[in-house]
C-alpha cells in the first residue's frame, strides 16, 4: 500500500540544522511532485517547500527561504528537507505530501521542535 514514512525530526537549539526524510513506497514516486508541509499548534497547515518530479524545480515559503533545502533521490524514493539556521518560530509537526493529478498522499509527520 501507500506509504510516506517522515524521520529526522527532533529536538534542535535555535540556529541549529535538522535534516528529514520522506520514504514513498507503493507508488510511483518519480512521477510526483513532492512537497513539505508544516502545522504548528493551532495554526493552519501550511506549505514549506515543493520539488517538481525530477527535481528541475523548487519553491519555498518566503519564512524559510534562504534557510531549508528540498531535494529528492528518485533512486532511493526518497525527498529530503534540510534545514538550518532554525528558529522557535519553526516549531511544528511536519509533513510529508506527493502529487500527480489528482492522486495525493500524506505522511503521518514528525515532530520538529526548536528551543534552547
Amino acid at each position: 500500500q501507500v506509504q510516506l514514512v517522515e524521520s529526522g525530526g527532533g529536538l534542535v537549539q535555535p540556529g541549529g540544522s535538522l535534516r528529514l526524510s520522506c520514504a514513498a513506497s507503493g507508488f510511483t514516486f518519480r512521477w510526483y511532485a513532492m512537497s513539505w508541509f508544516r502545522q504548528a499548534p493551532g495554526k493552519e497547515r501550511e506549505l514549506v517547500a515543493a520539488i517538481t518530479s525530477i527535481g528541475d524545480s523548487t519553491n519555498y515559503a518566503d519564512s524559510v527561504k534562504g534557510r531549508f533545502t528540498i531535494s529528492r533521490d528518485n533512486a532511493k524514493n526518497t525527498v529530503y528537507l534540510q534545514m538550518s539556521s532554525l528558529k522557535p518560530e519553526d516549531t511544528a509537526v511536519y509533513y510529508c505530501n506527493a502529487k500527480y493529478r489528482l492522486a495525493q498522499h500524506w505522511g503521518q509527520g514528525t515532530q520538529v521542535t526548536v528551543s534552547s
